[in-house]
């Protein structure tokens, strides 16, 4: 019988209101498996540093705060990311959705969620283009260029 997978409830719920804060820097945060405990492994600020911490041989989950708009609005997104690398195994790629139900109790507010297995995948425009799609309505000034 496989044991259960736990939370460390009150970091990953700190790194979570921290993302979602206007007065905080960080624009992310990445959780992690140490042994069967989802902890908050980082924070931070910068797309590409976020991708930098997602590994071929690791399952983890993504938040991110993704500032989106036009001209006119500017306004933040939230994406959540589950990872699943490459080199994961067969059992453990099975057991991410049960993992994704618990952390979810706590990051619970986002506008789109998406699963990501490989490094290509992990594309600002891609996530701008879920996000937008998600949000409806997408008005620009008004003004075409003739």
């Amino acid at each position: 019988m496989a044991l259960p997978t736990s939370l460390d409830k009150n970091a990953i719920r700190e790194a979570y209101e921290d993302v979602r804060s206007n007065m905080s820097d960080h624009e992310w945060a990445v959780f992690k498996f140490d042994g069967l405990k989802i902890v908050c492994s980082a924070k931070g600020q910068g797309f590409q540093e976020f991708c930098n911490q997602f590994h071929d041989n690791e399952r983890a989950f993504g938040y991110i705060r993704i500032q989106m708009g036009d001209e006119m609005s500017k306004r933040s997104k939230f994406l959540f990311l589950t990872w699943i690398g490459p080199e994961v195994g067969v059992m453990q790629r099975a057991k991410m959705s049960t993992d994704k139900s618990i952390i979810k109790d706590v990051i619970n507010n986002f506008a789109v969620e998406l699963q990501v297995e490989t490094n290509v995948d992990l594309d600002l425009e891609m996530f701008k283009a879920h996000l937008n799609k998600a949000g409806g309505a997408n008005y620009g000034t008004g003004v075409r260029e003739l």
